[in-house]
């Protein structure tokens, strides 16, 4: 083998373990973003459910939403 040939082939290695450890890399980060995005997706359906609940029983009226009498002005008199 000539010296090129041996530069060539050490450079061809180089360049397949390269890319093959880049593309490890590349899929490890992927799965791990996946599964960081399923929690917070899981999380935030979790966080509106509760939310939501939350919120049914004031439309269904079994709690005092809104106190007319609390907010009606009756020290105020409108003549002059």
């Amino acid at each position: 083998m000539t010296e090129d040939n041996v530069k060539k082939n050490a450079t061809q290695s180089f360049a397949r373990s390269t890319r093959h450890q880049a593309q490890e890399q590349a899929e490890a980060g992927f799965e791990g973003f996946m599964s960081w995005t399923k929690y917070v997706t899981y999380g935030s359906i979790a966080f509106l459910l509760v939310v939501g609940a939350c919120n049914f029983g004031v439309e269904d009226d079994s709690f005092p939403a809104y106190n007319g009498q609390q907010y009606s002005p009756s020290n105020l008199s409108t003549e002059s």
